[in-house]
């Protein structure tokens, strides 16, 4: 996020356009602005490795604020804008955050937080206007006081992002903070900047959710080069045309999920579009099914670049259009970290058979205050760690996935760790049993389903159904929702009690050649 030199060599370049609002941030009004973020935070108290949570949906007062934090050494976290009040202040508190930066669109679940959250020092709001939101300040008028120049202390701060666990208690990812200054940066960001082919020049669209790991480091990356940032508050399949026309955009990260949606355009909407100026496209995510990638490639050229990593950054795999189209369906070979596909026992798989993916060499993150699950996602071998996905290699060494060994469910790129929502359901006084898992969905990849075993006396169905649903949009955010739910006499359980959930999943990915999409 820092970017004094283009600041200070082309002032006057858009640095931020917002898409929808026409809002225009140059180079010298984010520099100026997230200096005066730096100073607040140092006059507040806040040292170098200490916590500040960022809570706002696609805003460039978001990214302003990111880039004070990362002028002063801190850690920062963004929170996902879709969770409940006790979602957010759950990772505000296990981040150990001091100050949080929200916005008046999240009032609603903003409101809430401060009673949640008692060791949080000061609580800004961006657009609290006059409205009365009990605990928080205005963002503006809490840095309208002090400097527009740099802090004089500058030091490298950098992202703690949080990534669920096998519990779905969300985890954040720690990595080493070096001693530098703010100019410089983090290898894996330049790993990144590399691997993306991002450049100097360039003008970059973001359609997705800013809080995320990809976009937030890809926009990071592209501010530090000096590009032109377009940033969707919300993705649209037309109005993402229309911009990369407008823009004459270069770069963009996209979800298989967005590709299938441009697909679904109207024939003469596709074929009147402009993407002439799209270099690079990169997705990544979940896995794209075949028939969509081949479309959108026949579609925007040999443009696609894919890669397969997780929020820890423990290893990456890499594939372009063309080495795609001649292994088709994989997310490509190693470029960080040695590849390794291995059995239940440790041991290496032989070509072409399915196993746990591991990572080797590129460990440097640990989970936050959580050295057992740190420990949990390593093995014996040393320096390799896993995420839990299962996959096989070719003879060529390119990684094709099949299934999650963790029963993660991936919907429209995001990320949803099942337990969290069986733990709420089963405390429903008319659900017995539950289990929910990923089924296969033509537009999001998957689509969260429950499968529950009602309560005796308890009649399953529609008005049941609703329900339930309800119960779980009350207390969680609704993307970990099931959106459909069936009904069971009784749920597969093994004598220990462990639930036999393949044989759930199995039922509904029948006919289906992996059993991820």
């Amino acid at each position: 996020m820092y970017a004094a030199r283009h600041a200070a060599e082309t002032p006057d370049k858009p640095a931020i356009v917002m898409a929808s609002g026409g809002k225009v941030v140059t180079y010298a009004e984010y520099e100026a602005r997230s200096n005066q973020v730096a100073h607040l935070l140092r006059d507040i108290g806040l040292q170098r490795q200490d916590h500040v949570a960022i809570f706002m949906s696609n805003d460039h007062r978001m990214l302003i604020s990111e880039g004070g934090a990362e002028r002063c050494g801190l850690y920062y976290t963004c929170v996902n804008s879709y969770l409940s009040a006790e979602e957010a202040a759950y990772i505000i508190n296990d981040s150990e955050s001091e100050v949080v930066m929200t916005t008046a669109a999240k009032a609603e679940v903003a409101s809430q937080l401060p009673a949640l959250c008692p060791s949080v020092k000061r609580w800004l709001m961006v657009d609290a206007g006059t409205a009365a939101h009990e605990g928080y300040e205005d963002w503006d008028e809490a840095l309208d006081p002090y400097p527009t120049t740099p802090i004089p202390d500058e030091e490298l701060g950098t992202p703690m992002l949080y990534s669920s666990g096998t519990t779905g208690r969300p985890k954040g990812i720690l990595r080493p903070l070096p001693e530098a200054a703010p100019s410089d940066n983090i290898p894996v960001m330049e790993g990144l900047r590399f691997l993306w082919r991002l450049r100097e020049g360039m003008v970059y669209l973001n359609p997705a959710p800013l809080y995320h790991s990809a976009p937030q480091a890809s926009v990071a990356i592209s501010l530090r080069l000096g590009a032109t940032v377009v940033v969707m508050e919300h993705f649209d399949p037309a109005g993402f045309l229309d911009l990369v026309a407008r823009h004459r955009v270069t770069h963009t990260q996209m979800v298989p999920t967005m590709f299938s949606r441009l697909l679904k355009l109207p024939e003469e909407v596709r074929v009147s579009a402009d993407t002439s100026s799209l270099e690079v496209v990169i997705h990544a995510a979940a896995p794209c099914p075949v028939p969509v990638k081949r479309q959108m490639i026949e579609w925007w050229g040999p443009v696609l670049i894919e890669y397969y990593a997780a929020t820890e950054a423990n290893g990456f795999t890499f594939v372009d259009s063309e080495d795609w189209l001649r292994h088709e369906g994989t997310v490509g070979r190693a470029l960080v970290g040695e590849l390794l596909i291995l059995d239940e026992n440790g041991e290496p798989c032989p070509t072409g058979e399915p196993g746990t993916v591991w990572f080797k060499g590129a460990t440097n993150f640990e989970y936050f205050n959580d050295p057992v699950t740190t420990a949990e996602s390593r093995n014996d071998i040393g320096d390799t760690s896993t995420v839990g996905d299962v996959g096989y290699l070719d003879d060529e060494g390119y990684l094709y996935l099949t299934d999650r060994k963790s029963y993660m469910i991936i919907s429209g790129g995001v990320n949803i760790y099942p337990q969290e929502t069986e733990n709420l359901l089963v405390t429903h006084p008319k659900v017995f049993d539950a289990a929910v898992i990923g089924v296969p969905d033509d537009d999001l990849g998957e689509a969260v389903k429950a499968v529950v075993q009602p309560a005796p006396g308890v009649q399953p169905g529609p008005e049941l159904e609703r329900e339930l649903i309800a119960h779980c949009r009350e207390h969680l955010a609704h993307f970990k929702c099931p959106r459909s739910m069936d009904f069971v006499d009784e749920l597969p359980r093994l004598p220990t009690g462990k639930l036999y959930k393949r044989l759930l999943r199995d039922k509904y990915w029948a006919g289906h050649a992996t059993a991820i999409v």
